[in-house]
């Protein structure tokens, strides 16, 4: 019996083809495992423990307004995300990370769109692309934070607003969709989603007879109706709690103006998003500088005009910290993805002017990945342990990174030009994406107290966790936080001068020197231990 070949232009493989060659498809496929790529996991403390418990409180009490008693300083939105997705998943690390990982493939897709319309699709795809492998846009949209849903909303708006261009005949609902999505992200994230707001005022004033978004009345009802949640929540809570609780926000906002944090200059926000998001902010400079040439005068003042108002009101606020940056990022990808194809381009026009300043760019990332290659080398022998994964991310980010180099020097002495554009792209994309897995199988992004997570496994700790409720005698601090949100079962919360009941309790290693309580110690962790009081007074 004759047995016909294996060949991919059967009409099932056709049709797989056919599938993943969709834009959305092949982009899910792309970012899809970078996401879920996962070691073992623990939360970051401060800010996503804090999310996580908070949210937690809610679940477990049924007040979704104030949990523990008290006027809170953040809008409530990501909370209740939170809690409706333990309620789903049940409680979790995970499960605190889901609403950010939805918002971070549904943030890349909807840059998609929006660049489909600025840069056209061919560029669209790699914007999104770069987008993915961003590392601090991958980290956040890994975390049980409220950043990358209140970009994701932010990008709604944007989409929304270039789409009743598009199309005037919808620009009533789309001007209501855009309103409502920047209104609910003050739900997400209070007034940080002020500042994207701010940052497109150059595009919709510059461009407003164009457009006309400004004198649309449904981007207002929008705003209005997005607003309600949060103005039923302010209300409420100033019934509750008085002044205080309506208050509680912005006295937040006034003390994150009020000081520097962290000794973080005037030029931090510069070598910050030139790190973590390396190779693209550098690459955006050129990308900025070639939009602001050759795009449309219309699209510029959003291409560039809003990522440059967005660091400069940054750069002025007196609190500068990485992920206040992070909506900057999309628009990072977008210009990345103009330079990188301008560049490429100039492979295939060896007469091209531009082509000197590619081939510079691949010499200079080949040097930086042997830098990679030998600190990782070295790190894999003068570490800890605790920074070996690390290496070996650098290791294969090197390595990858040489591969171009030495590729598109073969090719140039083979004269296959041609297909150099596309051997470019993934030069640059390909070792960044294999780093970035790397580093999610190893837990680097996604395990960020592997010393809590590893004393709450062991099986006497687990065991007692599972089965009793355990007293806080004055928790705090980042640990604390962690362990709020990792005891099943809470005990009361006790003074480290008061007597300790029978039981089980967290309590830092200082405080039970002081004890006078017969007790024993069942383990300790971080300047923590878990007790047994065997004995009141």
């Amino acid at each position: 019996m004759k047995i016909s070949s294996f060949s991919t232009d059967q009409p099932l493989f056709a049709k797989i083809r056919s599938f993943l060659s969709n834009p959305y498809v092949s982009l899910v496929v792309w970012f899809l495992p970078l996401l879920l790529a996962a070691g073992e996991s623990s939360l970051m403390a401060h800010d996503e423990g804090l999310y996580a418990r908070r949210a937690r409180q809610m679940f477990e009490t049924g007040n979704w307004l104030t949990p523990d008693g008290s006027a809170h300083h953040k809008t409530p939105g990501i909370y209740w995300l939170i809690a409706a997705s333990y309620k789903v998943f049940g409680v979790s690390a995970a499960s605190a990370r889901f609403p950010s990982l939805i918002a971070g493939m549904l943030s890349v897709l909807l840059l998609y769109n929006i660049a489909d319309r600025l840069i056209g699709r061919r560029l669209a795809w790699l914007a999104a692309a770069i987008l993915s492998v961003s590392f601090l846009w991958l980290q956040y949209s890994r975390l049980g934070t409220p950043d990358v849903t209140t970009i994701c909303l932010v990008l709604v708006g944007i989409w929304s607003l270039l789409k009743a261009e598009q199309q005037p005949k919808w620009r009533p609902l789309l001007g209501f969709v855009a309103g409502f999505s920047f209104a609910v992200g003050f739900l997400i994230r209070s007034f940080m989603v002020v500042l994207p707001a701010i940052a497109l005022l150059p595009y919709l004033i510059t461009q407003h007879k164009h457009h006309r978004h400004l004198t649309n009345p449904m981007l207002y009802l929008g705003g209005l109706v997005g607003s309600l949640p949060s103005l039923i929540w302010f209300w409420l809570s100033w019934q509750q709690y008085g002044s205080d609780g309506a208050a509680r926000p912005l006295q937040f906002v006034w003390r994150l103006a009020a000081d520097e944090r962290e000794g973080n200059g005037l030029l931090f926000y510069l070598g910050d998003i030139a790190m973590k998001s390396f190779p693209w902010g550098i690459l955006a400079i050129l990308g900025g500088w070639l939009a602001w040439r050759w795009n449309d005068r219309r699209d510029r003042w959003l291409l560039v005009g809003a990522p440059a108002s967005m660091l400069l009101i940054l750069t002025l606020f007196p609190t500068r910290l990485s992920h206040y940056s992070l909506g900057i990022y999309p628009f990072l990808a977008l210009l990345a993805a103009i330079a990188l194809d301008w560049l490429g381009q100039a492979w295939l026009q060896p007469a091209n002017p531009a082509l000197k300043w590619a081939r510079r760019s691949v010499w200079l990332l080949g040097a930086i990945a042997l830098l990679l290659l030998i600190a990782g080398i070295v790190g894999r022998f003068a570490l800890p342990a605790l920074y070996v994964s690390w290496s070996t991310v650098a290791i294969v980010l090197g390595l990858g990174w040489l591969i171009l180099p030495g590729f598109l020097l073969w090719k140039q002495r083979q004269a296959r030009l041609p297909v150099m554009q596309k051997n470019w792209l993934a030069g640059w994309l390909m070792p960044l994406w294999v780093a970035l897995f790397v580093a999610g199988l190893s837990g680097l992004l996604g395990d960020y107290n592997p010393e809590v997570r590893q004393f709450l496994q062991q099986p006497a700790v687990a065991t007692i966790l599972k089965q009793y409720p355990i007293n806080f005698v004055d928790v705090g601090g980042k640990t604390g936080v962690l362990l709020n949100f990792y005891t099943p079962q809470r005990g009361a919360e006790l003074d480290d001068d008061e007597p300790l009941p029978v039981g089980y309790a967290w309590i830092r290693e200082n405080a039970a020197k002081k004890l006078t309580q017969p007790h024993r110690v069942v383990g300790s962790m971080k300047g923590w231990q878990l007790i047994e009081v065997t004995v009141t007074q």
